[in-house]
């Protein structure tokens, strides 16, 4: 059941060509910082383009409880009057982050060096996700945590009051404990340094010194990195959020998969810590290009127009490529199914502690439509039956994630028979018009009440 409500179900149908202009949403991840941020800076931080999502809203909220002003001024714009750093308020209720595991351990770093305590809770899936990861190197700050066993929420945390620097090294790649480290960094004095032994997105650390804070990145033979000077004065931005290429992938893999199909997808952010999808689809072959390059708001973008590919072929995937493409892999998985041959996926362990256990929930989706998956801790490999070949026919659990329902969704586009999801609610946390809008390009989707 979802923590958002009844479930219900949704079946995507054998689609006709997919044609037109997709307009997906703003980028999750910069939407997220550039609130929490322009609540950290002095005056008004200007922001057009945030999605409007559930995580999304769920940020402005703890924000907004935490005593910086945020406006909803419609159309996407919003704006925020922030308290600086060192100045968050202690909020008077739980903070509830939804579906977020971006929004929680962003908010929990935030926090956790500033003498406040601040409980955090979510939906049925987030309360199941580890928070260790986070807690543990906040805890070197001088931060407190009490939560459920396993280091699950509900939990509260107790913000250091006396707060030192850290240096830290991520075990895993993971893009969340590292900004929740540097965002606990700000409120204390001298320098935090954080290394990664493989790079992952890096909005936080372009964002942070869009801001004004002091902050250098460094590749050495100890890997990447990054030191952030303390309690710095952030100045106000106007931010101009790009489109998500997460979202992105989803028309991108649905005209791939789906007979006669162009799709034009505008103005989407092509970080290279974020564009690993497009480079991977490229290597297997398909009609993908990027067109109008061009950088806004320090990030690069462009445009992707995507054809109908009936001859990709499996690859290996590079592992070193995981970070850049992490969210990606489930829809990936599904372009794989119409390739010819093998797809292998390795280096991904990180999929097994998303929102759901994607690499489980995947593979046992793509089975139940006559896909052939193979896996284990740490990969996994999907043989594609080529571009015809896919039967369908099946129901898939989304286990409370977007990004499975969203993945489903598209295979049915393609396959023979009809793809079913026991719950789409979940699709609204990150991609709230993606029915309506994938509904304008041709799909058959269909909800059951």
């Amino acid at each position: 059941m979802s923590g958002h409500g009844t479930p219900i179900p949704m079946t995507s149908h054998r689609a006709d060509p997919l044609t037109g202009i997709a307009e997906v949403p703003g980028d999750k991840s910069i939407s997220h910082r550039s609130l929490i941020l322009g609540a950290l800076a002095v005056g008004e931080t200007k922001i057009s383009g945030l999605l409007e999502g559930e995580d999304v809203l769920d940020t402005a909220k703890a924000m907004q409880a935490m005593g910086a002003e945020v406006i909803n001024h419609g159309g996407g714009n919003w704006s925020v009057h922030g308290v600086g750093v060192g100045g968050l308020a202690e909020p008077e209720q739980v903070i509830d982050c939804g579906n977020s595991g971006t929004g929680v351990r962003l908010i929990m770093g935030v926090m956790a060096t500033s003498p406040i305590t601040v409980t955090f809770t979510g939906d049925a899936s987030l309360n199941k996700r580890p928070m260790a990861r986070v807690t543990d190197p906040l805890a070197l700050f001088g931060t407190q945590s009490v939560g459920r066993s396993g280091g699950r929420l509900p939990m509260t945390i107790v913000g250091a009051a006396e707060p030192t620097p850290v240096r830290y090294t991520v075990p895993v790649p993971s893009a969340q404990v590292k900004s929740a480290v540097l965002l606990a960094g700000l409120n204390a004095p001298g320098q935090t340094v954080v290394i990664e032994k493989e790079a992952t997105r890096d909005h936080s650390e372009r964002m942070l010194a869009g801001f004004g804070a002091e902050i250098t990145v460094e590749d050495t033979d100890e890997g990447r990195v990054i030191t952030l000077t303390g309690q710095p004065e952030l100045k106000p931005q106007v931010i101009a959020v790009p489109r998500d290429p997460s979202s992105a992938a989803f028309p991108v893999c649905a005209a791939l998969i789906t007979p006669g199909s162009d799709v034009l997808v505008p103005r989407i952010g092509l970080n290279p810590t974020r564009a690993g999808l497009f480079y991977t689809l490229q290597d297997m072959g398909a009609d993908l290009t990027f067109e109008n390059m061009r950088e806004e708001g320090g990030e690069p973008v462009a445009d992707l127009r995507a054809r109908y590919s009936p001859d990709m072929k499996g690859i290996d995937v590079p592992p070193e490529r995981a970070a850049s493409m992490i969210d990606e892999y489930p829809v990936l998985s599904v372009v794989a199914s119409f390739a010819t041959g093998k797809t292998m996926m390795t280096g991904v362990k990180e999929l097994r502690v998303k929102e759901s256990d994607r690499i489980d929930a995947m593979a046992r989706g793509l089975r139940a439509n006559g896909v052939m998956v193979e896996e284990g801790d740490d990969w996994w490999a999907v043989t594609g039956l080529g571009p015809e070949g896919v039967p369908g026919g099946g129901t898939c659990e989304s286990f409370l994630d977007h990004r499975i329902a969203m993945s489903f969704m598209v295979m049915g586009m393609g396959a023979q028979k009809p793809v079913t999801v026991d719950d789409g609610t979940p699709i609204a946390t990150s991609f709230p018009i993606f029915t309506q809008l994938m509904t304008t390009l041709g799909a058959r989707l269909e909800t059951t009440a």
